[in-house]
């Protein structure tokens, strides 16, 4: 099944006519992973026809609040269209407090189970056995943190005839289907390659979020299928992007060429900007393979 990034919202601190501020839905296995909660956000959801009860996580990068003001309107309408499951929300202390306050005096009709982020070091925040999600440190204003979501290896295929022909028991195929070899009654070892069909690779995912220009992070999200990295203003304005803790697009293209990553794309633009191309000229020069979030924007990861 395919993994895909959409694209809610692309502007930064104020919403606009035709942009949001931020928010991605990232698809994984028809399960919906909510990065950051812009206002407008469940608009998003309605325009673009995503659907609310595949929604169990949500996670937000810091609490500014062009990257969290649309949740409390969101948690509004799955409490008013009656949701019962668990919603997860990932987030720096606070978001809590601020959300039961505004209950407006009555109780959530769903559990809501609060897990709270830190930003000294990497971790592992989420896993089961299809995905593994961790977090990392950004430099901003604020506490802030990215996101890694990467599908875990999907165990091989095994051949129907192979099983046959080799009389392999039903106690090893789970062994080849994990990468080993098999040896027959006789000594003879068939190789695992032989055995089996091969699988997709696991695809990749990185969200960083608000954050000065920071090549201390290359490592966390090197050789992903795709990066996002906030792109506030262009490269003429770099003394107000390191006074706001923001980045340029040339910076942002830095990283990716810097973290070997198949694809960039770049969004949370400043709303002086009315055109966009400039954008992708710049990151281009650095980093070919750059794409602009456009609010939206559907993209295979």
């Amino acid at each position: 099944m395919a993994t895909t990034l959409t694209i809610l919202g692309s502007s930064s601190a104020l919403p606009t006519s035709d942009r949001y501020t931020s928010a991605h839905v990232l698809n994984v296995h028809e399960h919906l992973f909510l990065i950051d909660c812009g206002e407008g956000t469940q608009m998003r959801f309605r325009q673009l026809k995503l659907h609310f009860n595949k929604l169990d996580k949500i996670f937000i990068s810091h609490l500014h609040g062009d990257h969290f003001f649309g949740i409390f309107g969101l948690l509004s309408t799955l409490q008013l269209l009656g949701r019962k499951n668990e919603l997860h929300i990932y987030s720096f202390t606070g978001l809590e407090e601020l959300i039961k306050s505004t209950q407006f005096g009555e109780e959530f009709t769903f559990p809501i189970i609060f897990h709270n982020l830190q930003n000294s070091e990497s971790e592992i925040i989420y896993s089961d056995n299809k995905i593994e999600i961790t977090s990392f440190p950004l430099n901003h204003r604020i506490p802030t943190c990215g996101f890694v979501f990467r599908e875990k290896p999907k165990l091989l295929k095994i051949l129907k005839e192979k099983i046959k022909e080799y009389s392999i028991p039903i106690n090893k195929i789970h062994e080849i289907k994990n990468g080993h070899d098999f040896i027959t009654s006789d000594g003879t070892i068939i190789l695992n390659k032989d055995l089996t069909l091969k699988t997709e690779n696991p695809r990749s995912y990185a969200y960083c979020s608000d954050t000065i220009y920071t090549p201390d992070i290359v490592p966390y999200i090197k050789g992903v299928n795709l990066l996002y990295h906030e792109a506030t203003f262009l490269e003429n304005m770099l003394e107000r992007a390191n006074t706001t803790f923001h980045s340029t697009a040339k910076q942002a293209a830095e990283i990716a060429k810097a973290a070997n990553v198949d694809k960039l794309i770049i969004g949370h633009y400043s709303v002086r900007y009315k055109e966009l191309d400039e954008f992708l000229v710049e990151s281009r020069e650095v980093f070919k393979e750059t794409y602009l979030a456009i609010d939206g924007l559907q993209l295979s990861v």
